[in-house]
């Protein structure tokens, strides 16, 4: 297979990542030729997301070091071979936790006690209308999960996007749109006088908001407006510039419950977030509210890592060229400029490079970063946070001592195919100061129990798909006491995973050939913004006179050589039906 690959090309690709795939998309809609190598077996490297059996075998993978490049490759006069690396796309501490038993350790019921509690079961169930269940005994195993692993769906790097942000953007001009499907963030939460509530984000929800006096509902709205009409450069914030989004908010008379929501839910900011990005994330959250939800995120069905692969089928379709399973062994300098790559038994030549960071050689990296990452993911038996009916859930977290950095929390539940019917799947970010496990301690301990549960123990229901509240029966009305008591109580987790990612901040050094271009992994930041506008930088380093990524014709739209009549015409559409189907 190594020698099928044609051997020159406009553009060689290295990497399936996020940046990676956008800037190979762009390239091929102009006619570029494009190669799309990948070391992996699967899309999207660091961005990727896998069921639980493919996510298993990735952590087992880690350690296998990938088999580096001949150190003797044959290079012309005035080349130069250098050995690619995959030291810069490092994950490490991982930390993998089951906290329910195996099959083998539940206990063995008689004939005689399987028949009673079924009998007690089938009553139950009759009493309360034939509903569903409300207190299902059916364990939860390591088995049970491993047997349904195809119902998950694991991501390395979960992100959402602002409805209005540049990703949205650039999916509804292009027409990638077609290829993903969304929904939308149902419920932005935060913490405050000691729980967990629902945030007011449109208009509506502001002024039909009970604990929110009129005053203060007046001025939230003026506030907010003032973010939102006048923006970071107007006159209203001068004297701020070089102060915090904090100290201009202590300058508005603000009560603590409107300042709260401001800063952790609507800016997402700590006390050291500057006054001028303080207030470009609130213009950027206000200025995607109302177009797709009551929030102004939206998620990606299947997960995040489906995105790259949207923009790699956008590619394959204008002929880029794709091989998974083909790594990158080196580059060949000539000067201050790559003249191919090897891979294999091949020499491929080229006129750009875009690799991924995972794959750069050590001589042309200036710095290996500083923003490193941790993550936690969590496979949990019900919400965070008690619902009429299933959320889709952000929560951001601020430090609560000197020292800790600010988390990150998406709650997904079954609807978003993340996980099977009575679990939720849990993720954590927040940058890297140690382990992923003591980063994110404090933020798991306020809002899971991370504990063994005994084998023949179940701490409360299970199998409560999405803590509904089911018309009354005499029974539920004698088990309302119950209900209340279980509601404050936190979600069992069922399965942790800690892991360190790599920086995103990664460097080249200014003896790096002119057409390498880096892409960096995940990054810190809630929305794909950063990838997005990394993508269009290299893009127009490339070919600074084309557009970057017009819009795709539909299928029907497209009229082969010798048709006598032109496809349908097309007609602008609504752009909340070109990306998002309304919940």
């Amino acid at each position: 297979m190594e020698d099928d690959l044609p051997t020159e090309y406009d553009v060689v690709v290295v990497g399936t990542g996020m940046t990676e795939s956008i800037v190979a998309a762009a390239a091929s809609r102009i006619g570029k030729k494009v190669l799309h190598l990948d070391s992996n077996e699967y899309y999207g490297g660091l961005w990727a997301t896998f069921n639980f059996d493919g996510f298993e075998k990735w952590i087992e993978d880690l350690n296998a070091s990938e088999a580096g490049g001949d150190a003797n490759v044959e290079v012309e006069t005035g080349e130069k071979f250098l050995k690619a690396s995959n030291q810069y796309s490092t994950v490490e501490n991982i930390d993998e936790t089951w906290f329910i038993p195996n099959d083998a350790e539940l206990p063995d019921l008689s004939t005689k006690e399987s028949q009673t509690e079924s009998e007690t079961e089938e009553k139950e169930k009759t009493d309360v209308g034939k509903t569903e269940h409300k207190y299902a005994t059916k364990h939860w195993t390591i088995e049970r999960i491993v047997k349904e692993h195809r119902r998950f769906n694991i991501d390395l790097a979960p992100k959402l996007l602002f409805a209005r942000g540049d990703l949205v953007e650039l999916l509804i001009s292009s027409n990638i749109a077609r290829y993903a499907e969304f929904r939308a963030v149902s419920r932005v939460a935060t913490f405050m006088d000691g729980k967990l509530t629902q945030v007011p984000c449109s208009r509506a929800d502001v002024f039909a908001n009970k604990t929110v006096s009129v005053v203060e509902k007046r001025m939230l709205m003026q506030l907010l407006m003032s973010c939102m009409e006048q923006g970071a450069e107007s006159p209203e914030f001068d004297g701020y510039r070089d102060k915090t989004f904090l100290e201009y908010l202590n300058t508005k008379n603000l009560t603590p419950m409107v300042k709260h929501y401001v800063m952790q839910a609507i800016a997402m900011a700590t006390e050291k977030t500057s006054c001028r990005d303080g207030v470009i994330r609130t213009k950027h959250f206000l200025n995607s509210l109302g177009r797709y939800g009551n929030t102004p995120f939206l998620w990606p069905m299947y997960g995040s890592g489906e995105l790259p692969q949207c923009f790699c089928r956008l590619c394959a379709v204008f002929g880029g060229v794709y091989c998974l399973k083909r790594q990158l062994d080196g580059i060949v300098v000539n000067e201050d400029k790559c003249k191919a790559i090897i891979s294999g038994k091949q020499r491929l030549a080229l006129e750009h490079l875009v690799v991924g960071q995972g794959h750069l050689p050590p001589e042309i990296v200036e710095s290996p970063g500083e923003h490193k990452i941790s993550r936690g993911i969590f496979i949990t038996d019900r919400s965070i946070m008690q619902g009429e009916k299933e959320n889709l859930t952000l929560l951001y977290y601020p430090p609560e001592e000197p020292g800790q950095e600010p988390v990150t929390l998406i709650e997904l539940g079954p609807s978003t195919n993340a996980c099977p019917q009575g679990l939720f799947m849990v993720h954590m970010t927040c940058k890297r100061t140690a382990t992923a496990k003591d980063d994110l301690a404090y933020v798991v301990k306020k809002f899971l129990a991370a504990n063994a549960l005994e084998p023949n123990v179940v701490p409360y229901p299970t199998d409560v798909h999405t803590q509904t509240v089911p018309e009354k029966s005499h029974l539920q009305e004698a088990d309302e006491a119950k209900d209340k008591q279980l509601d404050h109580l936190k979600p069992h987790v069922l399965w942790s995973m800690y892991l360190n990612l790599p920086a995103s901040d990664i460097r080249l050094s200014d003896s790096a050939p002119k057409n390498v271009h880096l892409c960096s992994g995940p990054d810190l930041d809630l929305d794909f913004d950063f990838a997005v506008n990394q993508a269009k930088e290299i893009f127009k380093t490339m070919y600074p006179d084309e557009d970057f990524l017009p819009r795709a014709p539909d299928p029907e739209e497209i009229v082969l050589e010798g048709d006598e009549t032109p496809g349908p015409k097309f007609e602008d559409v609504p752009e909340a039906e070109d990306v998002s189907k309304e919940e």
